[in-house]
């Protein structure tokens, strides 16, 4: 049986013109009245599922979820011709996060970020203080140069097959300017062809340390092209720029956050996000707690990991604001 919260609809949902032709799609479950809470989901690119908000208890919980630029609902679509990345990045998503707690009338929320969605909690944290009530993070990363190396490179030693393949598919000239560049050129390539197949590829590679951990876990999504053609343009755009950040500032600046009470819920056999990083930041920020979850990966949807995120949540929801 589910650990989750039972699934519900949303209250109230909607779209929120952040500028240059960005609109951002919002939703809003459980109670109205109650403690304001924010789910960032990860990939980055990956978008939002109604699911998200089961890591929260609906009745003293207002739970916001939101896809992040050019993903999910949000407009216009990274899967879509046309459609230019130049806007997206971290700094933009944090003024993003900034512009919807306006819109929503919200003094500040607790923040729960998954995978990139940690990324990103830890960015708007660092640079909103005051706004973090309480901080819930899973599958913990920073998008270290040496994380998105670890993901991109470091795995080959794990999943060697996989990631022959992965590199036969680039084109020679491709090859020496390196996998994450190389895919970036090919899923922003002049036709759509060349774009779906490269993002397909990515999500081959992708998919062996999922599969690995959790041989049910292939997410449904990976089987639609135009999501893979979104999620790939976008993390390829991020990784590529290192998510817009300086190496090692978010662990530098930890102490930014030392008001702010945190919980890190970290799979001990998670190869996508390996434990190092959680164990890293919870020494740089005081007042966080670090829960290792034995025998669990990077999916914050298994037993032990959405046990211990609800417990996380739970622990915070009557948190007062600042």
């Amino acid at each position: 049986m589910s650990v989750l919260y039972p699934e519900i609809d949303p209250y109230a949902y909607g779209f929120l013109d952040v500028g240059g032709g960005q609109q951002l799609y919002w939703e809003a479950y459980g109670n109205p009245g109650g403690r304001p809470a924010l789910y960032l989901h990860g990939g980055p690119g990956s978008g939002c599922t109604p699911s998200a908000a089961r890591y929260f208890d609906p009745s003293v919980y207002r739970i916001i979820l939101f896809d992040q630029r050019n993903c999910g609902r949000s407009l216009p679509n990274a899967a879509d011709m046309d459609t230019d990345l130049a806007e997206n990045t971290t700094w933009h998503l944090v003024d993003d996060i900034e512009n919807l707690r306006r819109h929503l009338h919200v003094k500040d929320w607790v923040l729960f970020g998954t995978s990139w969605g940690s990324t990103l909690a830890l960015a708007y944290a660092q640079t909103h203080p005051a706004r973090a009530a309480a901080i819930v993070l899973a599958g913990v990363t920073m998008t270290r140069r040496s994380e998105i190396d670890w993901l991109t490179r470091g795995m080959a030693a794990l999943f060697p097959e996989q990631w022959s393949r992965l590199i036969a598919e680039l084109p020679e000239d491709l090859r020496q300017i390196g996998v994450v560049e190389g895919y970036r050129l090919l899923v922003n390539a002049p036709d759509m062809e060349t774009r779906v197949k490269a993002a397909r590829d990515w999500h081959d590679w992708e998919a062996a340390s999922i599969l690995l951990a959790n041989p049910a876990g292939f997410p449904r999504r990976w089987r639609d092209p135009r999501y893979l053609l979104t999620r790939t343009r976008i993390v390829t755009h991020y990784f590529a720029q290192h998510g817009w950040l300086e190496e090692g500032v978010l662990l530098r600046n930890a102490d930014r956050m030392k008001a702010i009470p945190g919980t890190l819920v970290q799979g001990r056999l998670d190869l996508e996000a390996p434990l190092t990083t959680a164990w890293e930041l919870s020494k740089a920020w005081p007042g966080s707690e670090l829960v290792i979850v034995e025998n669990a990966a990077h999916s914050p949807d298994t037993e032990g990991m959405a046990r211990a995120i609800i417990d996380a949540t739970g622990h915070f929801s009557e948190i007062s604001s600042k």
